[in-house]
Order: C-alpha cells, then sequence, then structure tokens
C-alpha cells in the first residue's frame, strides 16, 4: 500500500491550518499544499470540491474530503487518522 494523497487548501496567515500541517508532518506525510489567499483557480477548485466550505484549511485524503483543523484533529484523537493514513 502506497502513501495516501493529501490535498489542503490554506491561507496564509491561518493559524488552523498551521495547526493541520504540523499533525500531517508528525505524522511523517507529504501533502500538497494549495494556497487560496488570493482567490483565484484553486480557490474555485475548492469551492467545487466543497461548496459550503468558508473557512480554511479544507483537507483531502486520497481525494475524500476530511474537514478541517478540528476535524483532522477528532479523527487523530480517535485513531481514524492512522487507518486512513494506512498506519
Amino acid at each position: 500500500m502506497g502513501s495516501p494523497h493529501i490535498e489542503i487548501y490554506t491561507k496564509f496567515g491561518c493559524g488552523y491550518c498551521t495547526r493541520a500541517k504540523r499533525l500531517l508532518e508528525s505524522k511523517g506525510v507529504s501533502y500538497e499544499e494549495f494556497d487560496v489567499t488570493f482567490g483565484g483557480d484553486r480557490q474555485k477548485e475548492m469551492m467545487e470540491r466543497v461548496p459550503q466550505a468558508r473557512t480554511v484549511p479544507q483537507i483531502f485524503i486520497d481525494n475524500m474530503h476530511v474537514g478541517g483543523c478540528d476535524d483532522l484533529m477528532d479523527l487523530d484523537r480517535t485513531g481514524k487518522l492512522d487507518m486512513l493514513l494506512g498506519r
């Protein structure tokens, strides 16, 4: 089983984004980061993928939307994040 493909949409100066990235880094996984600070195509893409999204980060693991920072932390607390990461 290979490493999961992780995507995270972020904005500059976002503390929640930093927390989420630190958690992923502590798990030893890499991620693809898309900065949507100034809108543009990546923000449009994020809104197409998660129409109800109004905040960042928005996190995807293997194309499955897992939510934002609090959602990622909850997955970690319950042990489900490790399962999603193939551990």
